[in-house]
């Protein structure tokens, strides 16, 4: 693809009013680092479907890491059951709001540096933290961002990670922030990964699969 029409391709997302998952329009409407923090770790190898209600669940137990410090782990792992490795999670997000209380004053940091030292928080993760939590320019890569900008022909890369940095060196600023819930809407209702839509695709002219 052309890479001067990547403000076409964002704009036209935008006007193409997708439907979101009931998860990713729970995600945009938070303006909590935390509720993003502990959200997107619930949905890690885990589908929408599956993450919406555990999550809604899981913020009946606490939504500061005040409450969910004291949270009984097992309390909290039937809530979010049955997201991926939902033992896990519980643990992780119970040991996670202990640390953000007694290591940084009860506040989520503000830097991916910072984020990924937790446990079990990569880069994905921290990014949206980053880019929702805070609405700070930072690129959140998951399998739609890497798969649709590599079939575009925007990037060529391997992972979700070289995709991140390739994205931070080329795709303007001003996109970092809401790249992420435009691209994993548009993937999970016409990009998708083994039969895309293309017929109906809104930016289907600056696609690399159709030349």
């Amino acid at each position: 693809m052309n890479d001067k029409n990547i403000d076409k391709i964002v704009q036209t997302l935008k006007d193409a009013k997708q439907q979101k998952s009931d998860f990713v329009g729970l995600m945009d409407s938070f303006n909590d680092p935390y509720l993003v923090l502990i959200s997107c770790i619930l949905s890690l190898r885990t589908n929408d479907r599956t993450t919406y209600p555990a999550t809604l669940r899981m913020l009946k137990l606490g939504k500061t890491p005040q409450e969910l410090a004291k949270c009984d782990e097992k309390t909290l792992a039937d809530a979010i059951y049955p997201v991926g490795f939902y033992a896990n999670k519980a643990k992780q997000i119970i040991q996670l709001s202990k640390e953000i209380l007694e290591q940084h004053n009860g506040k989520v940091p503000e830097t991916i540096d910072e984020l990924i030292k937790f446990n079990g928080v990569g880069r994905k993760t921290a990014n949206l933290v980053v880019a929702r939590g805070f609405n700070k320019p930072a690129i959140c890569v998951d399998v739609h961002v890497h798969r649709i900008f590599n079939r575009m022909g925007y990037v060529k890369t391997k992972t979700p990670e070289e995709t991140e940095f390739a994205l931070r060196e080329k795709l303007p600023k001003k996109h970092w922030i809401d790249i992420n819930t435009l691209i994993v809407t548009h993937g999970q209702n016409v990009c998708k990964p083994q039969k895309p839509n293309c017929q109906i695709c809104p930016i289907n002219k600056y696609c690399d699969k159709l030349v």
